[in-house]
Protein backbone atom coordinates (compact mmCIF):
# COMPACT_ATOMS: atom_id res chain seq x y z
CA UNK A 1 0.00 0.00 0.00
CA UNK A 2 1.05 3.55 -0.54
CA UNK A 3 2.46 5.38 2.51
CA UNK A 4 0.55 8.52 1.68
CA UNK A 5 -2.65 9.17 -0.20
CA UNK A 6 -3.65 12.47 -1.75
CA UNK A 7 -7.40 13.03 -2.16
CA UNK A 8 -8.98 16.04 -3.84
CA UNK A 9 -12.74 16.28 -3.33
CA UNK A 10 -14.93 18.29 -5.70
CA UNK A 11 -18.29 19.30 -4.23
CA UNK A 12 -20.78 22.14 -4.05
CA UNK A 13 -20.69 21.69 -0.27
CA UNK A 14 -17.05 21.12 0.80
CA UNK A 15 -17.91 22.11 4.37
CA UNK A 16 -19.98 18.91 4.68
CA UNK A 17 -16.79 16.93 4.06
CA UNK A 18 -14.31 18.94 6.10
CA UNK A 19 -16.32 18.52 9.31
CA UNK A 20 -16.38 14.71 9.59
CA UNK A 21 -12.85 14.29 8.23
CA UNK A 22 -11.38 16.87 10.59
CA UNK A 23 -11.87 14.88 13.79
CA UNK A 24 -10.99 11.58 15.41
CA UNK A 25 -8.65 9.14 13.66
CA UNK A 26 -8.85 10.74 10.21
CA UNK A 27 -8.17 14.19 11.64
CA UNK A 28 -5.03 12.91 13.37
CA UNK A 29 -3.91 11.11 10.20
CA UNK A 30 -4.24 14.35 8.25
CA UNK A 31 -2.26 16.22 10.90
CA UNK A 32 0.52 13.61 10.66
CA UNK A 33 0.59 13.88 6.88
CA UNK A 34 -0.42 10.24 6.33
CA UNK A 35 -3.47 11.31 4.32
CA UNK A 36 -3.79 14.60 2.44
CA UNK A 37 -7.44 15.54 1.83
CA UNK A 38 -8.26 18.83 0.12
CA UNK A 39 -11.88 19.87 -0.37
CA UNK A 40 -12.72 22.17 -3.29
CA UNK A 41 -15.88 23.99 -4.31
CA UNK A 42 -16.84 23.26 -7.92
CA UNK A 43 -18.01 26.86 -8.20
CA UNK A 44 -14.37 27.96 -8.06
CA UNK A 45 -14.01 26.76 -11.66
CA UNK A 46 -17.03 28.61 -13.05
CA UNK A 47 -16.41 31.61 -15.33
CA UNK A 48 -19.79 33.41 -15.36
CA UNK A 49 -20.70 36.12 -12.89
CA UNK A 50 -23.41 33.97 -11.30
CA UNK A 51 -21.00 31.03 -10.75
CA UNK A 52 -23.56 28.69 -12.26
CA UNK A 53 -22.88 24.97 -11.88
CA UNK A 54 -26.18 23.43 -13.00
CA UNK A 55 -28.77 23.67 -15.75
CA UNK A 56 -32.01 22.08 -16.95
CA UNK A 57 -31.96 18.60 -18.50
CA UNK A 58 -31.83 18.38 -22.27
CA UNK A 59 -34.97 16.64 -23.53
CA UNK A 60 -36.94 17.61 -20.44
CA UNK A 61 -37.28 16.00 -17.06
CA UNK A 62 -37.39 16.94 -13.41
CA UNK A 63 -34.52 18.58 -11.56
CA UNK A 64 -31.20 20.13 -12.52
CA UNK A 65 -27.95 18.60 -13.73
CA UNK A 66 -24.36 19.59 -12.94
CA UNK A 67 -22.79 21.23 -15.98
CA UNK A 68 -19.66 19.77 -17.58
CA UNK A 69 -17.59 22.96 -17.97
CA UNK A 70 -16.52 23.60 -14.34
CA UNK A 71 -16.02 19.90 -13.65
CA UNK A 72 -13.77 19.44 -16.68
CA UNK A 73 -11.80 22.55 -15.71
CA UNK A 74 -11.37 21.33 -12.12
CA UNK A 75 -10.31 17.79 -13.00
CA UNK A 76 -7.93 18.96 -15.71
CA UNK A 77 -6.25 21.34 -13.26
CA UNK A 78 -5.96 18.81 -10.43
CA UNK A 79 -5.26 15.64 -12.38
CA UNK A 80 -1.86 13.90 -12.34
CA UNK A 81 -0.64 10.95 -14.44
CA UNK A 82 -1.52 8.49 -11.64
CA UNK A 83 -4.91 10.05 -10.76
CA UNK A 84 -8.09 8.00 -10.46
CA UNK A 85 -11.33 9.97 -10.71
CA UNK A 86 -14.17 8.57 -8.61
CA UNK A 87 -17.77 9.72 -9.05
CA UNK A 88 -20.25 9.30 -6.18
CA UNK A 89 -23.53 8.31 -7.83
CA UNK A 90 -26.50 5.98 -7.20
CA UNK A 91 -25.73 4.48 -10.63
CA UNK A 92 -22.30 3.25 -9.53
CA UNK A 93 -20.96 -0.07 -8.28
CA UNK A 94 -21.94 -0.77 -4.70
CA UNK A 95 -19.07 0.15 -2.38
CA UNK A 96 -17.51 -2.67 -0.39
CA UNK A 97 -14.35 -3.48 1.57
CA UNK A 98 -12.46 -4.99 -1.41
CA UNK A 99 -13.16 -1.79 -3.35
CA UNK A 100 -11.78 0.28 -0.47
CA UNK A 101 -8.67 -1.90 -0.47
CA UNK A 102 -8.33 -1.49 -4.23
CA UNK A 103 -8.41 2.29 -3.96
CA UNK A 104 -6.00 2.32 -1.00
CA UNK A 105 -3.53 0.06 -2.77
CA UNK A 106 -3.69 2.20 -5.90
CA UNK A 107 -1.98 4.94 -3.89
CA UNK A 108 -1.01 8.24 -5.38
CA UNK A 109 -3.98 10.46 -6.05
CA UNK A 110 -7.76 10.28 -6.03
CA UNK A 111 -10.21 12.91 -7.22
CA UNK A 112 -13.61 12.30 -5.66
CA UNK A 113 -16.44 14.01 -7.52
CA UNK A 114 -19.67 14.50 -5.57
CA UNK A 115 -22.86 14.41 -7.56
CA UNK A 116 -25.79 16.68 -6.75
CA UNK A 117 -29.29 17.42 -8.04
CA UNK A 118 -29.93 14.84 -10.78
CA UNK A 119 -26.24 13.99 -11.06
CA UNK A 120 -23.65 15.10 -13.60
CA UNK A 121 -23.64 15.53 -17.37
CA UNK A 122 -22.91 12.15 -18.97
CA UNK A 123 -19.93 13.60 -20.83
CA UNK A 124 -18.19 13.94 -17.48
CA UNK A 125 -18.67 10.22 -16.90
CA UNK A 126 -17.61 9.27 -20.41
CA UNK A 127 -14.44 11.36 -20.54
CA UNK A 128 -13.22 11.93 -16.99
CA UNK A 129 -14.45 9.26 -14.57
CA UNK A 130 -12.51 6.05 -13.87
CA UNK A 131 -14.89 4.55 -11.30
CA UNK A 132 -18.53 5.17 -10.36
CA UNK A 133 -19.38 4.29 -6.75
CA UNK A 134 -22.63 4.01 -4.79
CA UNK A 135 -22.68 3.41 -1.03
CA UNK A 136 -26.10 1.75 -1.16
CA UNK A 137 -29.46 1.46 -2.81
CA UNK A 138 -30.95 4.70 -1.55
CA UNK A 139 -30.79 8.39 -2.48
CA UNK A 140 -28.99 11.09 -0.48
CA UNK A 141 -29.38 14.84 -0.78
CA UNK A 142 -25.92 15.03 -2.36
CA UNK A 143 -22.77 13.02 -2.91
CA UNK A 144 -20.71 14.79 -0.24
CA UNK A 145 -22.14 12.51 2.46
CA UNK A 146 -21.28 9.42 0.44
CA UNK A 147 -17.81 10.77 -0.30
CA UNK A 148 -17.05 10.98 3.43
CA UNK A 149 -17.92 7.29 3.80
CA UNK A 150 -15.63 6.26 0.95
CA UNK A 151 -12.74 8.48 2.03
CA UNK A 152 -12.93 7.18 5.60
CA UNK A 153 -13.01 3.54 4.48
CA UNK A 154 -10.06 4.03 2.14
CA UNK A 155 -7.89 6.27 4.31
CA UNK A 156 -8.04 4.01 7.36
CA UNK A 157 -6.27 1.31 5.33
CA UNK A 158 -3.17 3.47 4.85
CA UNK A 159 -0.34 2.23 7.11
CA UNK A 160 -0.09 4.21 10.31
CA UNK A 161 -3.62 5.63 10.26
CA UNK A 162 -5.08 3.11 12.72
CA UNK A 163 -1.91 2.70 14.77
CA UNK A 164 -2.21 -1.09 15.12
CA UNK A 165 -1.99 -2.55 11.62
CA UNK A 166 -3.98 -5.60 12.75
CA UNK A 167 -7.05 -3.44 13.29
CA UNK A 168 -7.92 -3.31 9.58
CA UNK A 169 -7.31 -7.05 9.17
CA UNK A 170 -9.20 -8.49 12.13
CA UNK A 171 -12.59 -6.95 11.36
CA UNK A 172 -15.81 -7.52 9.45
CA UNK A 173 -15.53 -8.12 5.69
CA UNK A 174 -11.72 -8.54 5.76
CA UNK A 175 -12.10 -12.28 5.15
CA UNK A 176 -15.67 -12.41 3.84
CA UNK A 177 -17.27 -12.87 7.26
CA UNK A 178 -18.69 -10.50 9.84
CA UNK A 179 -16.57 -9.89 12.91
CA UNK A 180 -17.00 -12.14 15.96
CA UNK A 181 -18.55 -10.75 19.17
CA UNK A 182 -16.11 -8.74 21.31
CA UNK A 183 -15.92 -8.18 25.08
CA UNK A 184 -13.98 -6.08 27.58
CA UNK A 185 -13.85 -5.70 31.38
CA UNK A 186 -15.61 -6.25 33.73
CA UNK A 187 -15.63 -10.01 33.25
CA UNK A 188 -19.16 -10.13 34.71
CA UNK A 189 -21.69 -7.34 34.21
CA UNK A 190 -25.32 -7.63 35.36
CA UNK A 191 -25.06 -11.41 35.48
CA UNK A 192 -23.66 -11.48 31.93
CA UNK A 193 -20.23 -13.11 31.82
CA UNK A 194 -17.47 -12.89 29.23
CA UNK A 195 -17.19 -16.32 27.55
CA UNK A 196 -14.69 -18.45 29.47
CA UNK A 197 -12.69 -19.25 26.35
CA UNK A 198 -11.68 -15.59 25.96
CA UNK A 199 -10.16 -15.62 29.45
CA UNK A 200 -8.32 -18.92 28.98
CA UNK A 201 -5.14 -17.56 27.40
CA UNK A 202 -5.33 -20.36 24.82
CA UNK A 203 -4.88 -18.34 21.63
CA UNK A 204 -5.44 -21.28 19.29
CA UNK A 205 -8.74 -22.13 20.98
CA UNK A 206 -9.74 -18.46 21.04
CA UNK A 207 -9.06 -18.14 17.30
CA UNK A 208 -11.25 -21.19 16.61
CA UNK A 209 -14.02 -19.78 18.80
CA UNK A 210 -13.88 -16.41 17.03
CA UNK A 211 -14.07 -18.07 13.61
CA UNK A 212 -17.07 -20.17 14.66
CA UNK A 213 -18.81 -17.11 16.07
CA UNK A 214 -18.05 -15.09 12.94
CA UNK A 215 -19.56 -17.80 10.78
CA UNK A 216 -22.72 -18.01 12.88
CA UNK A 217 -23.16 -14.23 12.97
CA UNK A 218 -22.71 -14.02 9.21
CA UNK A 219 -25.18 -16.88 8.64
CA UNK A 220 -27.83 -15.15 10.74
CA UNK A 221 -27.31 -11.50 9.77
CA UNK A 222 -25.97 -11.57 6.22
CA UNK A 223 -27.20 -14.57 4.24
CA UNK A 224 -25.77 -13.01 1.08
CA UNK A 225 -22.25 -13.06 2.54
CA UNK A 226 -22.84 -16.54 3.95
CA UNK A 227 -23.80 -17.91 0.55
CA UNK A 228 -20.63 -16.41 -0.93
CA UNK A 229 -18.61 -17.95 1.89
CA UNK A 230 -20.15 -21.39 1.33
CA UNK A 231 -19.35 -21.19 -2.38
CA UNK A 232 -15.65 -20.95 -1.46
CA UNK A 233 -15.83 -23.15 1.64
CA UNK A 234 -18.24 -26.01 0.85
CA UNK A 235 -17.00 -27.91 3.91
CA UNK A 236 -19.07 -25.52 6.06
CA UNK A 237 -22.35 -26.54 4.46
Amino acid sequence: MAEKLKIDVLSLFPEMIEGPLGGSILGKAREKGLVDVQCHNIRDWTVDKHRKTDDYLCGGGQGMLLKPEPIFAAVEELRRPETKVVLMTPQGRRFCQPMAEELAMAGGHLIVLCGHYEGVDQRVVDRLVDMEISIGDYILTNGAIAAVVVIDAVARLIPGVLGDERSSVEESFSNGLLEAPAYTKPNVFRDMAVPEILLSGNHVAIAKWKLAQAKERTRQNRPDLWEAWLAEHPEDK
